[in-house]
C-alpha cells in the first residue's frame, strides 16, 4: 500500500471481505507507526496517515484541553491514537477526545486496556488536505448519533471552527480567536490562534 508522504497525503479505504476485528486494527496499528487507522461502522478499514501540519495543530488542540483538565479534574484527555469503539460498531479516532470520569472509572481494567467501548463526551477533529468537510461533518453527526455531547471541527483550510452539540444545528464560526466550549467543558475556551498560526 503506497500512501503520499506530508500533508498531501490520501486517506486510502480499503474494502475487505469480512469486518475488520479489534485485534487486526490493533495489529495494523502497531505494525504502521505514524497512520492512523479506523474503522467504519460497515467494517471498512480506512487508513489516514496524519502529516506534519495536521500533526501539529491537533497536538495544540489536546495540549489546551489537557491544560483545561488538569485544572478541572472533571474527566480525562486522549490523543489521535485512541481508539474508541462506538455502539455503531465503528472504531473511531479523534484528534483529540475528553471523556467524563465517571463513564470512564464504570469500565473495566479489560476495557480500558482495548479500545474502549464508549463514544467520548467531547471529541476534535482537525481537517488536513486530505480530508473533505463532507466526509468530516459526517463523522461529527457519527459521534453525535453515538453518544457525544460535543464535537470541533477545526477546518484549517477554510479558516473556520464549527461546533456541533446533540439536539442543535452546527454553528460555524470564522476564525474566532477565542471560542468557549460551555456548558460541555465547563470553562474551557479554545484558542485558536496558535491552531490557525494567528
Amino acid at each position: 500500500m503506497a500512501v503520499g508522504g506530508g500533508d498531501r497525503a490520501v486517506a486510502i479505504r480499503i474494502d475487505v471481505l469480512h469486518h475488520v476485528t479489534d485485534e487486526e486494527l490493533r495489529a495494523l496499528s502497531e505494525r504502521n507507526p505514524g497512520y492512523q487507522f479506523e474503522r467504519t461502522a460497515e467494517g471498512r478499514l480506512v487508513v489516514a496517515p496524519t502529516g506534519g501540519e495536521g500533526g501539529l495543530q491537533s497536538g495544540e488542540v489536546f495540549g489546551q484541553l489537557r491544560d483545561w483538565n488538569r485544572r478541572t479534574q472533571l474527566g480525562l484527555v486522549f490523543d489521535s491514537s485512541t481508539g474508541f469503539n462506538l455502539p455503531n460498531g465503528a472504531c473511531r479516532s479523534p484528534d483529540a477526545a475528553w471523556v467524563v470520569r465517571a463513564r470512564w472509572d464504570a469500565l473495566s481494567n479489560t476495557e480500558r486496556e482495548g479500545f474502549p467501548p464508549l463514544c467520548p463526551d467531547a471529541v476534535f477533529e482537525v481537517r488536513s488536505r486530505s480530508d473533505t468537510l463532507t466526509e468530516l461533518r459526517a463523522k461529527m453527526r457519527e459521534y453525535l448519533d453515538n453518544g457525544a455531547r460535543l464535537g470541533v471541527l477545526i477546518d484549517r483550510e477554510g479558516n473556520a471552527l464549527e461546533v456541533y452539540r446533540s439536539g442543535g444545528d452546527p454553528e460555524r464560526h470564522a476564525g474566532p480567536p477565542l471560542l468557549p466550549l460551555d456548558p460541555e467543558l465547563p470553562g474551557f475556551v479554545l484558542d485558536s490562534r496558535p491552531i490557525f498560526g494567528d
